[in-house]
């Protein structure tokens, strides 16, 4: 259960050390609402101690991946990890071969960082439908056309999207596969299919190809920047690096780009369209029974982080029928725990309770339900359960009217019903209405006819999240000697915008670092030895990060003089490193010197001194 007060840049530190440090990660990715970490082993006891962090609402072992379930505040929690681990260096294969596990991590991967963009612009989609329904006259004008082209425009280009997500997750050049996705959605291209479809004969080395277009999909893109990487890591030692920046991409672009036009993507395209097709089938022989599954098994599919499997057979229906059952019937289940989540707070009698359940239920309104499964309704069990039956009640009752959504939606919830209206199935809307209108109340009047599910002690548990007090001021000399530097002018947003925290940077003179209090190390980064976290005896949490990007280097550049969990005393000597190596390969020396738990203290005064020694003080801490 997370508390008040989330110090997500520290959160970040203790993930990391719960997990064994750096050279225990092998890949760090994000969705909405989690962060999602493969590990070569999982720590004994990891997922428990991570799970009673501050910020974090709960983990989840699932589809190859550690999920941590933090919220909407997982970017900045992400943000920081990322600076404090180098995947680069850490392709390495997971010990798990499950081919759903990773074809869900996959899909988590992909379409996680950009479904505020479909959300957003099926939240416009629907304000549009508003407005044709209230001014039929306002469709004609410029005005509406130009924002329907502008809701209209990520799903027409999602293969581009795909390509700069799918890149990073295959590891392979953003830029060559956004160019070869790019080809895909010529006009050029899209002429020929048009002559193909009316039947005119368009051969590539002399073998026919086919009508298929890819505005909109996903399986294609997705497959070809598979497909991308593998081609890469086959080149890319046998190209000289003179000739390798133009001949990669040329090789890449000649090769992949046919090889989608004539296999990969009709195969992958028609698989998508047969996988969609089978679930409409389903559908159409039994809508109500396939209401009641989904509204009753999606929020569970939710709990393990498996829920973007489904992605490719919504946008398949989009792209194919510009209309999709399926969203229709999960905005019931999401409704359904929105619901459990209102239940609650009108029925609880804990002023922490009320707060957390409110808060998750402002949430929900916006699709996002992990903060309502994972911070009241799986918690207490009863109002997960009376949200899952009602939306399965729902679901049957909505199955009536055979919905549909014809607008996408990024986040299904209570916000994105509209996009149900169609003027060619009026009963769509009525029955996702009054199928949302049953998952919404249901779980309300079950809670207060049966209760929340919490205990006495569940009453009485008060969770004791104030900060650190210091007695008096605090004094902390610098590790390192050197030139002064306000943090807005290192070459990292994450330490220039003090996403990071409150510090100073030092451009260093010498090649050493010292411990500047008394202290305890809490973070080591075994693959570079750039960085040192250090918990001092006062109980200022400090980051040493030695040059900008220096992760990258693992050449014995750096080198650790200091243990995890080892005592130290102010002046021992915690890092030397080979400064010249260091610019050779071309990374600024700047260090920045981060007080990571900024936040718990009032008044942090730095010195304005611009050379600095070890024995001059750079922060002065007040609480």
């Amino acid at each position: 259960m997370s508390s008040k007060i989330r110090d997500y840049n520290k959160l970040a530190v203790d993930i990391l050390n719960e997990l064994g440090g750096e050279k225990n990660i092998v890949t760090v990715a994000r969705c909405a609402t989690r962060l999602r970490l493969v590990t070569q082993i999982t720590p004994e006891h990891a997922k428990e101690n991570i799970a009673k962090l501050p910020g974090v609402i709960t983990v989840v072992e699932k589809g190859g991946q550690i999920q941590v379930v933090i919220g909407t505040n997982v970017d900045k929690v992400y943000n920081a990890f990322i600076q404090l681990v180098n995947t680069d260096n850490k392709i390495k294969t997971s010990n798990d071969n499950n081919i759903l596990n990773q074809i869900i991590a996959t899909m988590s991967a992909v379409f996680a960082p950009f479904v505020y963009i479909l959300a957003a612009s099926g939240i416009l989609q629907g304000i549009l439908i508003l407005i044709k329904l209230a001014s039929p006259e306002l469709e004609k004008t410029g005005t509406f056309g130009v924002f329907n082209f502008i809701s209209w425009a990520p799903f027409f280009f999602l293969p581009i999207f795909i390509a700069i997500t799918a890149s990073q997750h295959f590891r392979c050049n953003l830029y060559i596969a956004v160019a070869c996705c790019a080809a895909l959605l010529s006009p050029t291209w899209t002429e020929f299919a048009k002559l193909i479809s009316e039947g005119q004969k368009i051969d590539l080395f002399g073998i026919a190809l086919s009508q298929t277009t890819y505005a909109s999909t996903v399986l294609p893109p997705l497959f070809l920047v598979w497909l991308l990487s593998y081609l890469e890591r086959f080149l890319e030692p046998r190209l000289h690096s003179i000739i390798k920046p133009v001949l990669l991409p040329l090789f890449s672009l000649v090769i992949m780009v046919p090889l989608t036009l004539l296999v990969v993507g009709p195969l992958t395209a028609n698989g998508a369209q047969y996988i969609a097709n089978g679930y409409n089938w389903f559908v159409s022989l039994a809508p109500s029974i396939a209401g009641g599954i989904i509204g009753a098994v999606w929020q569970v599919f939710v709990i393990f982080g498996v829920h973007w499997g489904i992605t490719p057979v919504i946008v398949e229906n989009f792209k194919q029928y510009g209309q999709d059952s399926f969203q229709a019937f999960q905005t019931i289940a999401v409704i359904g725990q929105v619901g459990a989540a209102l239940g609650f707070y009108l029925k609880t009698k804990t002023q922490e309770m009320k707060g957390i359940s409110l808060s998750a239920f402002i949430t929900g309104l916006f699709g996002i339900t992990e903060p309502a499964i994972y911070g009241v309704n799986l918690r207490f069990k009863k109002p997960f359960i009376y949200g899952c039956i009602s939306a399965s009640c729902g679901g049957i009752v909505a199955g009536f009217f055979a919905p549909h959504y014809v607008a996408y939606a990024g986040l299904p919830g209570p916000l994105t019903i509209v996009n149900a209206i169609s003027p060619n199935n009026p009963g769509s809307f009525i029955g996702v209405l009054i199928g949302a209108l049953i998952a919404l109340l249901g779980p309300v009047l079950l809670i207060q006819l049966f209760g929340t599910g919490e205990t006495v002690q569940d009453a009485a548990v008060v969770e004791n999240d104030n900060p650190k007090i210091l007695l008096d001021e605090v004094n902390i000399t610098s590790p390192m000697t050197g030139h002064a530097l306000p943090l807005s002018e290192v070459p990292d947003p994450a330490f220039s915008q003090k996403l990071m925290g409150e510090g100073i940077a030092i451009e260093p003179t010498d090649n050493h670092v010292y411990a500047p209090f008394d202290a305890e190390v809490t973070a080591v980064f075994e693959n570079s030895k750039h960085a040192i976290g250090l918990t001092l005896d006062n109980g200022v949490e400090l980051l040493i990060h030695v040059g900008i990007d220096t992760v990258n280097l693992t050449n014995n550049e750096f080198a650790y003089h200091v243990e995890l969990h080892q005592k130290v005393k102010k002046g021992d000597q915690l890092i030397s490193f080979n400064p010249e190596a260091i610019k050779q390969a071309g990374y600024p020396l700047i260090t920045p010197i981060i007080i990571v738990n900024t936040d718990q203290y009032q008044f942090i005064s730095l010195t304005d001194k611009t050379e600095v020694t070890v024995d001059d003080i750079i922060f002065n801490i007040k609480q």
